[in-house]
This record gives structure tokens, sequence and C-alpha cells, in this order.
């Protein structure tokens, strides 16, 4: 039994939701990866279908790919072949394990007063020098969409405070306009930052 709409949404749509985006997020991808060493190891937190795993998985990277959904994990497993572990973002307690943590569009999910700690169990869990990518949908004031998932809606500002509150030798956030599950246009902010 999941406890909240966003939970419930992705295990009673899980199916529906794997099969709606089939290739990886390449360009997001692309740029990451290129700034890793080939065969780094790299935690995926919220993999969904499993479809950026693969494409790590493809080119050689060591991928570790998780979902915070039982079913979602599920799906991602009988995409890639390999077992999909079912990470909450509590739960994160790694320590200087991965060269990157990919998280794309999942932690849009944490709501603002706990978002803090995850991004310093995420900190943790990169090895100095690690690389962590994360988007979110962009906004003033947390709320539900019209699916009932429940989301952050960071500004760029919020977020740069936030992240400053850890140690990072840089901090990008590049802004762009898109579309989502959803269909709807939608501001995304994407994060990119190097521990130190």
């Amino acid at each position: 039994m999941h406890g909240d709409p966003t939970s419930s949404f992705y295990a009673e749509n899980a199916a529906a939701y794997a099969g709606s985006a089939a290739g990886p997020s390449t360009r997001r991808l692309d740029l990451f990866l290129a700034k890793l060493q080939p065969g780094a190891q790299i935690l995926e937190l919220g993999c969904g279908n499993g479809r950026d795993s693969a494409e790590m998985i493809r080119r050689g990277f060591r991928a570790v790919p998780t979902d915070g959904t039982p079913e979602m994990a599920e799906e991602a497993t009988k995409r890639l072949g390999v077992p999909v572990s079912v990470l909450r973002f509590k739960d994160i307690d790694a320590v200087e394990a991965f060269d990157g943590v990919w998280a794309n569009a999942c932690l849009l999910h944490v709501p603002r007063a706990k978002l803090g700690a995850v991004l310093g169990k995420i900190h943790a869990a990169l090895q100095p020098g690690g690389l962590f990518y994360a988007s979110f949908k962009a906004g003033e004031a947390e709320g539900h969409d019209d699916l009932g998932r429940f989301y952050n809606y960071p500004s760029k500002e919020w977020l740069e405070e936030l992240y400053g509150s850890l140690s990072w030798t840089s901090v990008e956030i590049a802004e762009e306009q898109g579309t989502a599950y959803d269909k709807r246009p939608t501001d995304w902010l994407h994060v990119v930052a190097v521990r130190a």
C-alpha cells in the first residue's frame, strides 16, 4: 500500500508510464557522460523504465539503477534484464561510492523541507570530484499537478541557495522549456554539480 498520491500514481500506472518514454534523455545524458571517465560507476535515482541506465550500460558505464516505487523497479528490471533495487531517497546511505549520480525528473517530488537532507545524502554518496545531475520543474511554490502528483516547483534562485549549503566545486543551473509525461508545456531547471 502506498501512502501518498505521488507514489500511488507511479505504482498504479507503472506499465503505462514505462511505455511512454522509450528513448533515453539523450541531450542531457550526453553532456553528463562526457564529463565522466570511461567505465565510471553511476547511481541512477528514480530510474523509471530504466531507459537512461540502459544507455549508460550500452556505453560501457557501470550503472546502478534504482527507483523508489517497487512497481517501477519491476518495469526497469524487465527492460534491463538485471535486478533494479527499490531505493527511497531518504534511505540513500552510500559513502563516497559513486563517480556520478543521475537524478532525472525525480527529486522534483521531494518536499522542499526535506530536499536539503536528500541532497546531503547524495553529496555523501559521491566520491570527491563526483558529478551530480538533477532536473526540476520550475515554479514558485509547492503543489500538485492535474494527475495528483506532488512537486516542489523551485525557482533557480531557491535551488542555488539550497545547493550552496553543501561543498561543491561548481553548480550550474540551466533553464529550458520543454514538456513532460502530461504533455503540458514545462519550464525545466537542469542542475549539474561537482562535489568538492
